[in-house]
């Protein structure tokens, strides 16, 4: 591993260890919501949502743009597509059952 790599990585994982950005990204796979849309489908707070969406954006997971007075965002496909596609597969061949999981928390 390069060196330095080590921080990149801890702070890339870390940010992703948060089930709220989780479920942020999750619900943001089927396109572009306003940060309302997206405290509404989460049940949580407006400003909860937007200080998630403030670290995902900051690490490159999702982008925003204004439309009038509200913020869209969407996701960074490039990135999370592949990621989600690595996480499957890799759930796919360890992970028999949810209840078999190692990751189980």
């Amino acid at each position: 591993m390069k060196q330095g790599l080590n921080e990149i990585c801890y702070g890339f994982f870390a940010t992703l260890a948060n089930p709220t950005r989780l479920a942020i990204l999750e619900r943001l796979q089927d396109g572009a919501m306003n940060v309302s849309g997206l405290a509404m489908l989460l049940d949580q707070e407006q400003s909860m949502i937007s200080h998630n969406l403030k670290l995902l954006e900051r690490c490159g997971f999702i982008a925003s743009e204004r439309r009038g007075k509200e913020k869209h965002v969407h996701l960074n496909r490039e990135i999370i597509g592949p990621l989600f596609e690595l996480v499957e597969h890799h759930a796919g061949k360890h992970c028999v059952a949810v209840d078999d999981c190692p990751y189980d928390l």
